[in-house]
């Protein structure tokens, strides 16, 4: 039986972790030594300011105890901001191929959104499919008052309110700075 566990990120990790994140947003029509851009961004979020080691998850395959056991997945939270109110954006999110459609992302995810309520924050924002994470709870960060960094995202860029959240919270969203360099 498949098993995953969640835990917070290890320095060890480092290297799988980029290693996966490239695994997971390769496209098979790019040409050879081509890298994905969420790889890049990763290492940049690691030395920003913005970035929030308890908020740096992976997933382990936890079907074999001790030494068996790999890092299959990874999610992370980095600081951002709703005007000058702090808030997190997630991404990137990444599960290796050979362990997609298992779980992975669903714990992962779902770990991320309790850890992050846990540290008090109001809401996690983030870019993607609205078919997929709509299940999170997320929804259109436009219909809280809060706009995305790109106008042209519309509906793929949503939120999630957390315990700490305050109505009043509006205005424009701002990424931590690496995610301004795509």
């Amino acid at each position: 039986m498949w098993r995953v566990l969640i835990r917070r990120e290890e320095p060890a990790d480092v290297p799988v972790v980029r290693a996966l994140t490239a695994a997971a947003f390769a496209k098979p029509d790019a040409p050879v030594g081509t890298e994905p851009v969420e790889a890049g961004l990763l290492d940049a979020l690691r030395v920003c300011d913005a970035w929030i080691p308890e908020l740096s998850l992976v997933a382990v395959d936890d079907s074999c105890s001790g030494s068996g056991s790999e890092v299959v997945g990874h999610v992370l939270c980095t600081r951002g901001h709703v005007g000058t109110v702090p808030a997190l954006g997630l991404g990137p999110l990444s599960v290796h191929p050979h362990h997609q459609r298992r779980g992975a992302g669903l714990a992962l995810v779902h770990s991320a959104l309790a850890a992050a309520d846990a540290l008090g924050e109001p809401l996690v924002a983030l870019l993607g499919s609205p078919a997929y994470y709509r299940r999170f709870g997320f929804r259109p960060s436009t219909d809280l008052g809060i706009t995305p960094p790109d106008p042209s995202w519309g509906a793929y860029f949503q939120v999630r309110t957390l315990s700490a959240y305050l109505p009043g919270l509006r205005g424009a969203f701002a990424y931590a700075e690496p995610f301004n360099d795509l």
